[in-house]
């Protein structure tokens, strides 16, 4: 059997089992395509395939479908990304024109990239440890009570209500607020800390506890922004795909939940020579993913952000790989916008 006619009829069974759900036999193979070879002699291409694992048969005396190695001989052999229709770009384009604000955005990144592929999407956070201090609010909400907004150059938001411990005037929390921004204002993530624990030595006595709750706050806010942390949409596809899962789909549900796993597969993936990464079945380092394939690709240049889909093996990997690397694109130009 020569190197190019194995191709050929791998990837004839991977579409058609893709495509079907059903174990793909020899005289399927004949009739759906132009192989240029008999019924018999896909047999025999058959037999050579399963017996180097690229194939397997579910059942006594059924057709073949790929194995894990099988699929990655596949995805491998894809010299290049398919570009999306003109559609498919309009689609993207109309599903993520709208606010700038970043978890907004990546909001609708997932849900439009859980649309495009019926898998479930996710997508990891900037590391925003280089990001900048853009903005720093206060908001008197009720009496000790403080609403306190970080704003970062990268569109992040964090936010929440602190208890300052006394009542304090709208003027007052108004020249905190500038005091505090003219210490931090184009301070990175990463230094904000350290500086911010500094500001309430700059304010009258007076106002030195207030400035001293409100600079925790702001603290808080900066480790909170450096977590790592995904946004996932369409688990239910992955229900809807159940009976692709022979054992159990639980443990991929567990893994999504978890989500320290995704976080982990996400930043261990490498990426090929198409700006992909694929890890199919076994591959996987996490048992919970065994049975599950993830395709992703990063979307921030220069760091190691990733967003990319999560499904069963028996996925279309040409299509699932042309929208994820369409969404990433996408995502890219409006956080540089």
């Amino acid at each position: 059997m020569s190197e190019p006619r194995k191709l050929e009829v791998l990837r004839a069974i991977v579409e058609d089992y893709v495509h079907s759900r059903e174990p793909v036999g020899s005289k399927a193979l004949v009739e759906r395509h132009h192989l240029g070879v008999s019924s018999a002699t896909i047999r025999n291409d058959m037999a050579a395939l399963e017996e180097e694992g690229l194939i397997t048969a579910p059942h006594t005396s059924s057709g073949r479908i790929p194995t894990d190695k099988g699929y990655r001989l596949f995805v491998n052999q894809l010299a290049s990304v398919k570009p999306l229709s003109a559609a498919e770009r309009r689609a993207i384009s109309v599903l993520l024109d709208g606010p700038t604000d970043l978890d907004d955005v990546l909001e609708r990144t997932v849900r439009t990239l859980a649309q495009l592929t019926n898998q479930v999407a996710v997508v990891q956070y900037p590391r925003t440890t280089a990001a900048t201090v853009r903005h720093i609010e206060f908001v008197s909400l009720a009496a000790h009570q403080v609403l306190v907004v970080l704003i970062l150059a990268s569109g992040k938001v964090e936010q929440n209500v602190i208890d300052i411990g006394a009542a304090v005037d709208d003027d007052i929390l108004a020249g905190l607020r500038k005091v505090f921004m003219a210490s931090l204002n184009g301070l990175t993530v990463a230094q904000l800390p350290s500086a911010v624990s500094k500001v309430p030595l700059d304010v009258p006595l007076g106002e030195h506890a207030v400035a001293a709750r409100l600079a925790q706050g702001l603290a808080l806010l900066a480790h909170n922004a450096r977590e790592d942390r995904i946004v996932m949409a369409g688990t239910a596809n992955l229900a809807r795909s159940n009976n692709d899962f022979p054992l159990s789909i639980g443990p991929v549900l567990d893994a999504l939940e978890e989500q320290v796993v995704l976080l982990r597969l996400l930043e261990a993936m490498a990426q090929d020579s198409l700006g992909m990464s694929v890890v199919i079945g076994r591959e996987n380092p996490h048992d919970s993913l065994a049975e599950a394939s993830v395709v992703a690709t990063s979307y921030v240049r220069g760091e190691n952000a990733k967003l990319g889909v999560v499904g069963p093996t028996r996925m279309d990997y040409p299509n699932t790989m042309a929208s994820v690397r369409a969404v990433a694109q996408y995502l890219s130009r409006i956080l540089a916008g």
